[in-house]
């Protein structure tokens, strides 16, 4: 167990870590930059982090994991009109646009390697918690009449969830927001209209003419 002060100082670390990769990129990132920027000796990296940069990464990658989440609230936890909808719509375009092109948990993933066991846990746990927000808000507006009830909101969530992860890898690209601002502006869209349109399974082709 860390000490309150031993707490902060791994906080500082990997905050510092984190705000290096996001202005600079990993590719040239050292241990010497997070010390710099930190204030911190290399022996203090190496108590907090004794398997070295791999592993501080892989903290910041997790730091970085919960701001995903946690900048999209309180709109993400209370999907229950399409007005917060919208304002959650807003604020994932906001936090990409002030993002930029180096996204830290996209790099990191890169670099800790997508087979790595950890990172893949913690990326599954991400898309997890983030799927099950949208479900939430899908399923809650089914039962108020505002979408369609024979959509399956567990896959209507990640289509919308994928539309996102296209629009933010596009983005990482080009330094454009136009992708995904269309992703979410065309999904929503057609997820308002579901409960007044004529129900389609996707699945289905439709039967040949003669």
């Amino acid at each position: 167990m860390l000490t309150a002060k031993g707490a902060a100082t791994r906080r500082r670390i990997v905050e510092g870590a984190a705000a290096e990769i996001r202005e600079n990129g990993i590719a040239a990132l050292t241990l010497d930059d997070i010390r710099a920027r930190t204030s911190t000796s290399k022996s203090q990296i190496f108590h907090y982090f004794p398997g070295g940069k791999e592993e501080l990464l892989l903290a910041v990658a997790a730091r970085e994991a919960d701001r995903v989440i946690e900048d999209q609230q309180p709109h993400l936890g209370d999907l229950t009109t399409w007005q917060a909808w919208q304002d959650w719509r807003d604020a994932v375009v906001r936090r990409y646009e002030q993002q930029g092109v180096n996204c830290p948990l996209g790099v990191l993933m890169t670099e800790l390697g997508r087979s790595t066991p950890a990172a893949q846990a913690l990326t599954a746990r991400l898309i997890e918690q983030w799927q099950a927000a949208l479900r939430a808000g899908i399923a809650g507006m089914q039962e108020t009449g505002e979408v369609d009830r024979r959509l399956d909101p567990d896959r209507t969530a990640a289509a919308l969830l994928a539309a996102v992860q296209g629009g933010v890898t596009i983005l990482m690209s080009t330094g454009r927001t136009t992708h995904l601002e269309a992703a979410l502006d065309t999904s929503l869209a057609l997820l308002r209209q579901s409960a007044s349109a004529p129900f389609a399974d996707p699945r289905v082709r439709p039967a040949a003419t003669p």
